[in-house]
């Protein structure tokens, strides 16, 4: 490089970087889900449901919800009127995939649940109140899809 153009190459660079971090920042937006899931585990946690995510930004969309995992886990729930709130968000579409959660529980009866995943820099954080009785340690994955 031409040691002339150095100084414009850097000056031109830092602009870069100032006007595209603001954009991103702007381009946030806040996103809700509320779902029902029932599910089951014996070593093998697997659940599903369905919900749908609604945005600040007047977009909504139907999902389908899946859990699955293992580890030292037995019971059966079933979550109703479950909530989320999803931070990390700049389009509806980075709701869909795959979260990675560790839980510990033990419930019988009525209960609830609360828990954060994360699928990236998407964290999603859930709160809901169930019926069943489970007792263990479990690691795994909730998915959503369209």
């Amino acid at each position: 490089m031409n040691l002339r153009l150095a100084p414009f190459a850097l000056v031109a660079g830092l602009l870069l970087a100032c006007t595209s971090a603001p954009a991103a920042a702007a381009g946030s937006i806040d996103c809700e889900l509320r779902f029902d899931l029932s599910g089951w585990s014996a070593f093998y946690k697997t659940g599903k449901g369905s919900g749908t995510v609604s945005c600040d930004n007047g977009q909504s969309m139907a999902v389908q919800i899946s859990t699955k995992g293992g580890g030292l886990t037995f019971g059966k729930t079933r979550i109703e009127d479950g909530r989320g709130e999803f931070s990390g968000i700049n389009s509806i579409d980075d709701v869909l995939g795959t979260y990675v959660s560790a839980e510990a529980h033990a419930s019988a009866g009525k209960s609830s649940k609360a828990q954060v995943m994360t699928k990236g820099d998407v964290s999603l954080a859930l709160a809901g109140k169930g019926e069943g009785w489970s007792l263990g340690v479990a690691f795994g994955k909730f998915v959503i899809t369209r």
